[in-house]
């Protein structure tokens, strides 16, 4: 028996017959909804603990499902988007600054959607396109209702009017209209007209990336934009779970919560769980730079009331949900990501062992209590999330115990397997924020 045959089969026992709306027989592949928050970083909700941000909608769909502990993508939103699309990471693809995202192509790499799409389901790209090119509907796309750029919330007084491409028509933000409701509004509308068949909706919040601005439900001088923001987006998933259930899709939809980045640098001093300064924030390669909120919630089949605490990655999702739409993926492209579709039924399925993350010129290796950079630096991260001790190399030194020369080994070895340096290697300025303006004006002289 496949997995997802076996995933349907733990359905049907766990959810009564009576549940399940008439258009729903025979049973369908699961819709899947993917909702990416900006800049949202794990001491922004209150599931995982934040001292000064509620997210309540958020923190039941945990409770109902399944959160994460240990789940890791590209430190900034570009090089994140490219490895949650592509299942590969940036030293394969190229991606690996916010620049260098825009170089790939649709004859090149494949994205999340044309993998589903053989599978019967009907797409939409809903919100944030940032720094991916060309456009959605290139790359696999049925519908879209995009924007480029980044916190796009309102019109501001005295600037042009924001533009966002519904479908390749090109419209203008209307004054009155506010961004993130107009994203709400068209996802409802898609999962309606398509409640008939498996959909996938790659749903990128603009909440809560800078520079923030008030919410519909903003006191006229609000104390606290971060936590305005972010009420109002767990607002709108509430929204949207209510949805679903009037719409008789609860059950066989598959929610999926993530961070694109760890929080915004502004914001990161306050961001605090217990009290305590995370280490790291959105660009950096930290421990808060990669580690976000990750949160599964599909009713009968993920186990509720559960953490699972197993190493996992952006490059895990593509073949998560090609296993979960029952979709063979094909064998011309190294994925470097493993499904984790066994543990969202609350099996042991395969674990890594250790995650891979880059950005820019650096990289790591992050397994259980350690961490091994591209410099060979070996950490501590017993402490982590707060703190992250370097381990030197030392015989001398009691420091480098028996375990740390062990880690040290086997995380070595690990990142000489992937061999970074011989991928596709970074040429922008360093921060895998921007390419190297000064190299590209030469080349462009010659």
């Amino acid at each position: 028996m496949t997995m997802f045959r076996l995933a349907l089969f733990h359905f049907s026992l766990l959810v009564p017959l009576g549940a399940l709306h008439a258009a729903d027989a025979p049973q369908q592949k699961p819709n899947i909804i993917f909702i990416l928050a900006d800049d949202l970083g794990i001491g922004n909700m209150s599931c995982y603990g934040a001292d000064h941000y509620k997210t309540p909608h958020l923190d039941n769909l945990a409770a109902e499902g399944t959160r994460f502990t240990h789940f890791y993508t590209a430190p900034l939103c570009g090089p994140s988007r490219a490895l949650i699309m592509t299942g590969r990471y940036a030293f394969r693809t190229g991606a690996t600054n916010q620049d260098a995202t825009g170089r790939m192509q649709p004859d090149v790499e494949t994205f999340m959607p044309k993998h589903l799409k053989s599978a019967g389901y009907a797409t939409s790209s809903i919100g944030k396109w940032g720094q991916l090119p060309p456009g959605p509907g290139e790359f696999g796309f049925d519908d879209w209702l995009t924007f480029r750029g980044s916190g796009v919330y309102r019109n501001q007084p005295g600037s042009k009017a924001e533009k966002y491409s519904l479908n390749g028509r090109e419209k203008t933000l209307r004054d009155s209209e506010y961004m993130p409701d107009l994203m709400h509004a068209h996802l409802i509308e898609f999962i309606t007209r398509h409640r008939a068949d498996p959909f996938y909706v790659y749903y990128s919040l603009s909440n809560v990336h800078g520079e923030l601005m008030r919410t519909p439900d903003s006191e006229p001088e609000p104390v606290d934009l971060l936590a305005d923001n972010c009420a109002y987006m767990d607002k709108l998933v509430g929204q949207l779970v209510a949805e679903l259930e009037r719409l008789k899709l609860r059950e066989r939809t598959l929610l999926v919560f993530m961070g694109d980045n760890g929080t915004g640098g502004k914001w990161a001093d306050k961001s605090t769980i217990g009290g305590k300064r995370l280490s790291g924030q959105k660009g950096s390669m930290l421990e808060c730079g990669s580690l976000v909120p990750f949160i599964v919630n599909w009713p009968g089949v993920t186990p509720a009331k559960t953490t699972c605490a197993d190493f996992l990655d952006a490059s895990d999702l593509v073949p998560t949900f090609a296993e979960i739409a029952g979709v063979s993926l094909p064998k011309d492209k190294l994925l470097d990501g493993r499904s984790f579709a066994p543990q969202l039924r609350g099996e042991r399925g395969q674990p890594r062992d250790h995650v891979f993350m880059q950005l820019a010129r650096d990289w790591w290796v992050r397994a259980d209590g350690w961490k091994l950079n591209q410099k060979g630096e070996l950490f501590d991260m017993s402490d982590a999330p707060f703190t992250e001790k370097l381990v030197a190399a030392d015989a001398d030194t009691d420091a480098d115990t028996d375990a740390s020369k062990a880690a040290r080994v086997r995380l070595t070895a690990a990142l000489a397997k992937l061999n970074p340096a011989r991928g596709i290697l970074d040429d922008g300025d360093g921060s895998g924020r921007h390419a190297n303006k000064t190299n590209n004006a030469k080349k462009r002289s010659k």
